[in-house]
Order: C-alpha cells, then sequence, then structure tokens
C-alpha cells in the first residue's frame, strides 16, 4: 500500500439496550500495523468494531482516522478508506462470487456504472489473494462457510483499503486456510484492527494486542508483553504457561485443561496494565 493510516480510538463509550458495552476505551492501530482485540466473550470486542467500521455510533469519545473524526467523512469517503468483514455475514447472497467480491468497488463508482479496467483488476486480484479464483462464477449460496469467508475477505480487499477490521476473520476457517489467511494479512502490511478468539493466533500474527474486559482495555502491548499467565488467569480464567514455539520463536500458550484457576496454588493476581510507545 503507498498510503497507510492511523485508527485512534479515544475514550469510546458505548452502550445500547441500556447496557454500557465498552466503557472509555483508548487504543491505537499504527499505520502498517497488525493490532489485536482478545478479551473473553462480552468483553466488547465486536462493540468496539462496530463503531469503527460505523455500524454503532459512540455514546461518547472517537474514532479518528489519520487523525479526523470518522462521523466527520461522508459514509462513501469512509469506505473508500476502511473496509470491514463483520461477525453478521449475509448468506443469502443470489449473486455469483465475482459479483459479490465486486460489490467492495461500489465506494469508488457511480451508481449503475458497469466495472471497468481498475475494478476488473481488483476483484482479480482480491479472489486470486484468497484462493477463490475458480470459484468466481459460482453462486455465493453454494459455497461452504470457509469459503464464504474468503469470498467476504476478498470483497473488503477489492475495496483497495488503507485499515482493515475484521471481526474473527478465521471463524470457520480450516487451519491450513487459518495459516494461509494470517499470512496474507501479514504479507499485505496494511493497517489492520482485528478481534480473534484464537489466542496463540494473535500471538503469532498481531505486532500489538489489546486485552479488554467487561468493556476496558485493561492490557496493551507486544503480545509478549500482554500474555502472561497472569493476565489470562485474571481475565480469561484459565491456567496456563507461556512459553516459546519451537518454530517461530514466538509466545505459545499452553492451556492446563485438568485444573481449574482458583485452587490454593493460585495466588490472587491484579490486572496490570502495560503500556507502549503510541
Amino acid at each position: 500500500m503507498e498510503r497507510q493510516l492511523r485508527i485512534e480510538i479515544e475514550d469510546l463509550h458505548v452502550a445500547y439496550s441500556g447496557r454500557t458495552v465498552v466503557a472509555g476505551a483508548h487504543l491505537v492501530a499504527a499505520e502498517g500495523e497488525i493490532t489485536g482485540l482478545v478479551g473473553p466473550n462480552g468483553s466488547g470486542k465486536s462493540t468496539l468494531l462496530r463503531t469503527v467500521y460505523r455500524h454503532l455510533k459512540p455514546t461518547a469519545g472517537r474514532v479518528l482516522l489519520a487523525g479526523t473524526d470518522l462521523r466527520e467523512l461522508s459514509a462513501v469517503q469512509s469506505a473508500r478508506h476502511v473496509a470491514a468483514l463483520p461477525q453478521e455475514r449475509g448468506s443469502d447472497f443470489e449473486l455469483t462470487v465475482r459479483e459479490v467480491v465486486a460489490m467492495g468497488r461500489t465506494p469508488y463508482k457511480r451508481a449503475f456504472a458497469g466495472d471497468d479496467a481498475v475494478d476488473r483488476d481488483m476483484i482479480a486480484r482480491a479472489l486470486a489473494d484468497v484462493g477463490m479464483e475458480a470459484a468466481a462464477g459460482r453462486r455465493f449460496t453454494t459455497l461452504s462457510g470457509g469459503e464464504r469467508q474468503r469470498v467476504l475477505l476478498a470483497r473488503a480487499f477489492a475495496q483497495n483499503p488503507e485499515v482493515l477490521v475484521l471481526d474473527e476473520p478465521t471463524n470457520h476457517l480450516d487451519i491450513r486456510h487459518q495459516v494461509e489467511l494470517l499470512a496474507l494479512l501479514r504479507a499485505q502490511r496494511r493497517t489492520t484492527l482485528v478481534s480473534l478468539h484464537d489466542l496463540n493466533a494473535a500471538a503469532a500474527v498481531c505486532d500489538r494486542l489489546h486485552v479488554l474486559s467487561a468493556g476496558a482495555v485493561v492490557a496493551s502491548g507486544a503480545p509478549r508483553d500482554v500474555l502472561t499467565p497472569a493476565l489470562l488467569a485474571e481475565v480469561f480464567g484459565v491456567r496456563a504457561a507461556v512459553v516459546d514455539h519451537p518454530l517461530t520463536g514466538d509466545p505459545l500458550i499452553a492451556f492446563d485443561h485438568q485444573a481449574p484457576v482458583g485452587t490454593e496454588t493460585d495466588a490472587a493476581v491484579e490486572v496490570r496494565t502495560v503500556r507502549t510507545g503510541g
């Protein structure tokens, strides 16, 4: 990418149905880095991401794109800079795979305009990136869950954004396609804000992690600094050791599946916010 933009979230509060879901979150997704959100179910990860791609309006606080409040941009302007892969993914498209991916070019077109040479090149490249070029003529509704996931990611790539916002992008993917997708994100070096349930995947692919608990960011920093046994016990309620991956050297979390947190050998731990440079 020739241009890379920074996302800054300042004192973000989000509430709906009378309940505060995100409470005063501060975080940065730096230019060209993969920034991960991790936390237990219900910690506010998806809600925070929905405010970044403007599906939800914050109760207070701001989401800044290169210093500009995203809410000050038009929907088209925002879509030219930020592409999203949400968890709510339509499954009833009566369209071909290529037509679904072509939807990513909408922010660059006039109403009812056809594809030009640039559009066709971007669509073909996006399909190739996710390994779905051979399926371009198939109906979207005939695809498996993993295949649909890859097509919707291709649609985001076709949008040619500086910023990707991905909510659990490895869901429904088998292990090979999980590895390929994460490697692809690393290779593209777009500014990426991604939520992941798999902590080992997050440790391997993310430059920086933000840990959410009960709607608040409780730890931020490099994966090795953040994913400590104490934090894993306090935030996720699991006993684990953190070791070096034998192949990559990345932090590898070895979970204890036999003993719960809270035994007499477990000392109470206080979550410590880890802050590194902006």
